[in-house]
């Protein structure tokens, strides 16, 4: 199987989408799109290596993708293997020589971030990596720590953003003005309306707990004076060193999610 071979395998089996010949004239031409938006993320083509600046006179194959910003660009056709976007001039497309120059699994992580470089919003939401939010529970309106009591799983307002497999610490208001959750996120796009002079609410999530904290360990005046956050008025993400210091060992101050 050649190099150009098992870059099909890969994208087919990764994205369950097969190449477009579209030019008569260069029938070895494959394209790649994407299935929702019709982008492209991936050409092949087959060059005549005088033609790339190359020694010899044969044909080469090569791949052409997007990266995510031009600094990279920039720095990849600095390498050996990696050219300016061949056919595709503008933006940050690079060609990838397909002549066993570049690793087989450098190549595949370049077409993954040309997926996603060229990927609509919703594509890249669902393919971006778990990620950490702070979400605010109002006890004036709904008692977090009630439901929680009652059951370890509950449905809540779902923030823009977040996905399955998210993990979401919930900041109890005051009274508390804490926050005392993480929680897991089990399911996203529940079909869910109610809007009044207090709430508006579209979607629901599903979120499970994983682990309660006692109110001193992560209070209001800790979150602003150690981590900078000084309001949890609406998701948000959550610095390196505020996720550090969620994600330590718990303490004998730290409540197991069985208790209570």
């Amino acid at each position: 199987m050649t190099l150009r071979d098992k870059v099909f395998a890969y994208i087919n089996k990764q994205y369950s989408t097969g190449p477009e010949s579209p030019w008569i004239r260069f029938p070895d031409y494959a394209v790649f799109r994407h299935t929702d938006n019709g982008k492209l993320f991936a050409l092949v083509m087959d060059v005549p290596r005088s033609r790339l600046g190359l020694a010899g006179e044969t044909k080469t194959d090569l791949l052409n993708v997007k990266m995510p910003n031009l600094l990279l660009a920039d720095l990849l056709v600095r390498q050996e293997g990696y050219l300016r976007g061949w056919h595709i001039r503008g933006g940050s497309w690079v060609s990838v020589l397909l002549d066993g120059t570049v690793p087989l699994e450098e190549i595949c992580h370049w077409i993954d971030e040309s997926y996603l470089a060229t990927a609509s919003a919703k594509t890249r939401q669902k393919a971006r990596p778990p990620k950490e939010w702070i979400i605010p529970a109002n006890p004036k309106y709904y008692d977090v720590i009630a439901a929680f009591q009652a059951e370890d799983e509950i449905n809540w307002k779902q923030g823009a953003g977040i996905k399955t497999g998210d993990t979401v610490y919930l900041y109890v208001a005051a009274p508390v003005s804490a926050v005392l959750f993480k929680c897991a996120v089990t399911q996203t796009d529940i079909p869910f309306r109610l809007e009044n002079e207090n709430v508006r609410i579209r979607r629901l999530m599903r979120i499970r707990l994983l682990k309660r904290s006692p109110p001193d360990r992560f209070s209001f005046e800790r979150l602003g004076k150690e981590y900078g956050i000084f309001a949890v008025r609406g998701p948000r993400g959550i610095p390196e060193s505020l996720s550090r210091a969620l994600q330590e060992p718990d303490s004998p101050g730290v409540l197991d999610p069985t208790e209570g």
